[in-house]
């Protein structure tokens, strides 16, 4: 069977190469030519000898994701639909901002979490994306960028800065693969991002926010939504599993590591469900012992999903809030939304496995205005 160089760090490669009898420095060879130069032909490989690059075409390939749709928002956000061969494709988002450029990588097919606002669960849960499937989203996206390498950044600055894990799945559900993807994210002869600038994003896997902070520290961001168990148990399932008192134990034990001294709590805004100054302050009283930064996130909506858009007076009363206590807050710019490639839209070429759309319109409407009823202030 061929194998997939794409699947390897450096370090797998290096076994890899042991394997068929040469050099384990092979592996920092190929790792530049894949990932920094972004060849997927062995015979491109000018400085490995050529009966290697004969051996190689023979036992091995070189296969990034093939690309569906590619879309450009009038704002400059680029959406890749990409093929995962099972009906659902998944998503990659690159968003260009000053300064930098954020691609945000997917790790599933799909997402069993089913949290409550969030279309990619909509599907149900396919399965896992391979590490070539994982890295192979920056691998194309780098790709596809580079002819406005030499335009937009003449120094040699990358284009792709920064790498967000908060496209559709959950990333520790898939550990061990993100993990490799991770690792070769970082790798310096690979795309040589800093910790600090690679970000994963969890809704509170607790063990696997342990397993992380001892073999890959990056940024950390929790996908957070709710500021006590009641209502996150309603909006975001797996709290029933880790509550909110063991996730912010992990949150305090991962900023042991992590590259940066904070966590980033994001908290999408829904309108008269978690968006009201009592929630605010029971926020407040949530993360008082663990150093973070709040991202809120306007919700968008998208067919049968129950929910509203939260105000923007209610948003701004919101952070205003967060802000008198002390905490850095940011509202995230809705981008790519033309596209479908805004937070919470990312879905692929959806089916509603879960058949939730049609159990929201018979039974879910009671339920919601349970939720508006027990929080109100």
């Amino acid at each position: 069977m061929t194998v997939n160089l794409l699947d390897f760090n450096q370090e797998q490669l290096a076994t890899y190469f042991q394997g068929l009898g040469e050099k384990p420095f092979r592996a920092k060879q190929l790792m530049r030519w894949m990932h920094h130069f972004g060849v997927h032909e062995f015979e491109q490989m000018t400085d490995i000898a050529k009966p290697l690059r004969e051996k190689l075409a023979r036992e091995a390939c070189i296969v990034p994701p093939t690309v569906q749709i590619e879309q450009i928002s009038t704002d400059g956000t680029r959406k890749w639909l990409i093929d995962t061969g099972i009906g659902n494709g998944v998503e990659t988002v690159f968003i260009p901002e000053d300064g930098r450029g954020t691609l945000c990588v997917s790790s599933q097919v799909g997402c069993a979490l089913e949290c409550t606002f969030c279309s990619t669960g909509r599907q149900g849960f396919n399965r896992n994306l391979t590490v070539s499937e994982i890295i192979g989203q920056l691998w194309v996206a780098n790709r596809a960028l580079s002819s406005e390498l030499k335009v937009r950044d003449p120094k040699g600055d990358r284009v792709i800065s920064n790498v967000v894990m908060m496209g559709m799945g959950e990333p520790l559900a898939n550990f061990d693969n993100v993990v490799t993807a991770l690792q070769i994210m970082l790798d310096d002869s690979a795309y040589g991002l800093s910790r600090r600038r690679v970000t994963l994003s969890t809704s509170g896997l607790v063990p696997a926010m342990d397993r992380l902070r001892e073999l890959c520290p990056v940024a950390l961001a929790v996908s957070l939504h709710a500021p006590n168990d009641q209502l996150r148990d309603e909006i975001v399932p797996i709290n029933k599993k880790y509550p909110l008192k063991e996730l912010m134990a992990a949150c305090q034990r991962y900023l042991e590591k992590a590259p940066r001294d904070f966590v980033t709590f994001e908290y999408v805004m829904l309108d008269g469900v978690n968006d009201t100054l009592t929630h605010a302050k029971q926020l407040l009283e949530l993360v008082k012992s663990v150093p973070c930064k709040f991202n809120l996130i306007p919700f968008n909506p998208f067919p049968n999903s129950g929910y509203g858009t939260s105000k923007t007076d209610n948003i701004r009363r919101f952070r205003d809030v967060l802000m008198q206590a002390g905490h850095v807050v940011t509202t995230r710019k809705t981008r790519g939304e033309d596209i479908d490639a805004a937070c919470g839209q990312l879905a692929g070429k959806v089916q509603d496995k879960t058949k939730r759309a049609l159990h929201k319109i018979h039974s879910h409407e009671a339920p919601l205005h349970n939720l508006h009823t027990k929080v109100t202030t």
